[in-house]
């Protein structure tokens, strides 16, 4: 199937359609598709606005020719129908979701702005704009069929919506449809992700401390997300405390100061350039005395816990020839019934697991008067780079960027890790760098190079094709 001249109609399909790829980006941006447990309903578990991303994505399937089927609002899918019917198929799985939009911007976070060969908004390239390629180059081939056309397999587009919050659309997917023979997530970068570090979730909770000379704390938007700003209620005056470094003081009324600290965020399985603004705060809290000794352990807990990110301060620090070392981050902070909450992410190798790292942790919030709490745990995920459907992605990878095609594995948490044949591939270009003004994903500005994703569309529907002419049933 795939030849020079097949390649030749990919790059005439992908000029024809492309405004229409940016458009239903931009569709899918305007909502701020943020999950919301407390206005969830049947139909809408994931709440209104997700749901809402989740209907436009299946209508904007329905009209690229692809059999679209709601399952129960928790995800959809759009099938392409091939020869081996609807139980065994090729699958693309891309998210709808997106983390909060956060502060920063210095452009519209919830529209498509093009710039400099550049598209910017929430979820352009986490995970809106790659889930719209996936719907294209299952257009591309909806159109084949339409003419004609048979394929070896049903290709099937699902459409995720709760990926940034814990992936539950999945296992209810599963439950109800078999395991597809093969499946890609766009959601992550080229050249290819073959395995994935175990996910670990936790908090520690304070005993009824907040409201003394310590009023509240508050930062960060999601727990997966290094946290960008932190904020912190004091009792007191403006004019008795000191200036520091990215810390900003106001006037909050009341006797109260509000003390601001800005870091840099990003995303907590790559915490490399960052700087935790919750560190920045607690340190600048405790080195000035803004807090009454019952608060005081909490404060140094959080302290030790941000002296790094692998882990090294809290006792976890780990690593394997796979994966590399784990990662240790704190994302939000908040005041809940008086109580300081404190949330903990860890992207860990296969040399640790989710029990020890609950011991560790269990162990320091005793040692600091607080409760620890694992909320969720993620085994590692990897897939052999010599299979035959990872090899036939790397080489189509290589031969439309002349860049060698080597698997690789991450600490992120991609839908692959829920399938037991399957990967992460692109469209993200980490050997492209973006300019400065170029945020990431997660974070204030994100955005993604144009070209990238015309030619990830490309490699997409190439792909694909080299995919339904494998045996995949062995």
């Amino acid at each position: 199937m795939v030849d020079e001249t097949f390649k030749q109609q990919v790059d005439a399909y992908v000029d024809e359609v492309w405004e229409d790829v940016v458009e239903d980006v931009r569709t899918l941006v305007r909502i701020e598709s943020v999950e919301d447990l407390d206005a969830a309903e049947p139909g809408k578990p994931w709440g209104p606005k997700s749901n809402e991303a989740l209907v436009a994505a299946e209508k904007i399937a329905e009209r690229l020719g692809l059999e679209v089927t709601d399952v129960d609002g928790y995800l959809g899918f759009g099938d392409v129908p091939g020869a081996s019917g609807p139980d065994a198929y090729v699958a693309t799985i891309a998210h709808t979701d997106i983390v909060p939009v956060g502060l920063g911007w210095q452009r519209p976070a919830l529209d498509v702005t093009r710039e400099r060969g550049f598209l910017f908004g929430r979820g352009v390239l986490d995970d809106k704009g790659p889930f719209v390629l996936s719907l294209y180059a299952a257009h591309f081939f909806a159109r084949a069929v339409a003419a004609g056309a048979t394929l070896p397999y049903t290709l099937r587009c699902i459409i995720g919506n709760n990926e940034e919050t814990g992936m539950g659309d999945v296992p209810y997917y599963l439950e109800r449809y078999p395991e597809p023979l093969f499946c890609f997530s766009p959601d992550a970068d080229f050249p290819l992700i073959c395995g994935e570090k175990g996910v670990y979730h936790g908090q520690f909770t304070s005993g009824p401390v907040a409201g003394g000379r310590l009023v509240s704390l508050d930062g960060g938007t999601v727990p997966n997300a290094i946290c960008g700003q932190a904020t912190a209620l004091v009792r007191g005056t403006v004019t008795e405390l000191p200036a520091a470094e990215r810390v900003e003081l106001s006037d909050a009324g009341d006797g109260l100061v509000r003390v601001v600290a800005t870091g840099v965020g990003g995303h907590a399985s790559m915490p490399a350039g960052s700087v935790n603004a919750i560190g920045i705060l607690v340190r600048y809290l405790l080195g000035n005395g803004l807090c009454e000794e019952p608060q005081r352990p909490f404060l140094e807990l959080v302290r030790t816990l941000t002296e790094d990110t692998d882990g090294t301060a809290v006792g976890i620090a780990a690593s394997d020839d796979k994966f590399g070392a784990l990662t240790c981050v704190q994302g939000t902070i908040r005041t809940v019934d008086g109580r300081f909450v404190q949330s903990v992410d860890s992207r860990y190798p296969t040399t640790t697991t989710g029990e020890a790292i609950t011991a560790a942790m269990t162990a320091l919030g005793e040692a600091h008067g607080c409760a620890y709490e694992c909320l969720g745990d993620a085994e590692p995920f990897y897939i052999s780079p010599d299979s035959e459907p990872i090899r036939a992605l790397l080489s189509t990878y290589e031969e439309y960027t002349g860049r060698e095609g080597k698997a690789y594995t991450i600490g992120g948490g991609t839908y692959a890790r829920h399938f037991k044949r399957a990967c992460a591939f692109g469209p993200h270009e980490p050997a492209e760098p973006e300019p400065d003004f170029v945020g990431m994903e997660h974070g204030p500005d994100e955005g993604v190079s144009e070209e990238h994703l015309r030619r990830a569309l490309k490699v997409y529907i190439v792909s694909i094709a080299r995919l339904m002419e494998l045996d995949l049933t062995a």
